[in-house]
């Protein structure tokens, strides 16, 4: 069976605990209009680190939710699509069938794979678990990334049909795998870094490679009061 759209889903940005964000999805029947920033409606409260032409879209394996059913059952948000701030929930695909760069028709619009998410403490405040976002990271169901390289019209049922492949060894697991597991080794960041990186994953990765030491994940996973996660996600 081809992967295919599950739920199309739009937010716009409410109050989350301590802070706003537009992180609470929610399903729309019918067509829906993208453009170049994303699906016509949809909102992201911070865009320095949500949203703009590399983040346009949010893909979300609905089989990743299976498993976080089965991790979390009594949390009733992962009976239905949009638990994770997803724009696009996909059944058939996850961070291991998807690529950094893959282009892929979805509806009458033309996509490209930019990069894997990085969670966020709103994560933890959506789903009411202190450290999901950490456990989202470390698992890899981490969600994916489209920018839009045709605007057109997506809705539930639309198949997903890959176009192009040009970096196969490249999947959104593997490269999320190298951002949770520190990797500085000079080979592994140079093969990333010949990649069509959106500009913040190729500032962690060059500053990885200058430094040789991983970036400081404590306020993106964990968050404090009133903050914002800093830029670099």
């Amino acid at each position: 069976m081809p992967a295919r759209v599950r739920s199309v889903l739009v937010g716009r940005v409410r109050p989350l605990g301590p802070t706003v964000s537009g992180i609470d999805k929610r399903p729309v029947s019918g067509p829906q209009r993208v453009e170049r920033l994303g699906l016509v409606g949809d909102e992201q409260a911070d865009l320095r680190v949500h949203g703009g032409e590399d983040k346009a879209v949010l893909c979300y394996a609905w089989s990743n939710q299976d498993h976080w059913r089965g991790v979390l059952p009594d949390q009733p948000m992962l009976h239905a699509a949009g638990a994770f701030g997803e724009n696009l929930s996909i059944d058939g695909l996850d961070e291991h069938d998807v690529c950094i760069g893959d282009r892929w028709r979805i509806g009458s619009a033309l996509f490209a794979v930019t990069q894997g998410r990085q969670p966020c403490f709103k994560l933890n405040l959506r789903l009411g678990i202190a450290d999901m976002a950490a456990r989202v990271q470390a698992s890899l169901r981490t969600g994916w990334y489209l920018r839009v390289l045709e605007p057109g019209w997506v809705e539930a049922g639309d198949a997903c049909e890959r176009i192009d492949r040009p970096h196969p060894a490249h999947t959104v697991a593997s490269v999320m795998a190298m951002i949770r597991d520190r990797e500085t080794r000079p080979d592994r960041l140079e093969a990333v870094l010949a990649l069509p990186l959106p500009p913040s994953w190729r500032q962690l990765f060059e500053r990885r490679r200058q430094t040789g030491q991983a970036e400081d994940w404590s306020r993106r996973l964990q968050g404090s009061p009133g903050q914002p996660a800093p830029p670099g996600r």
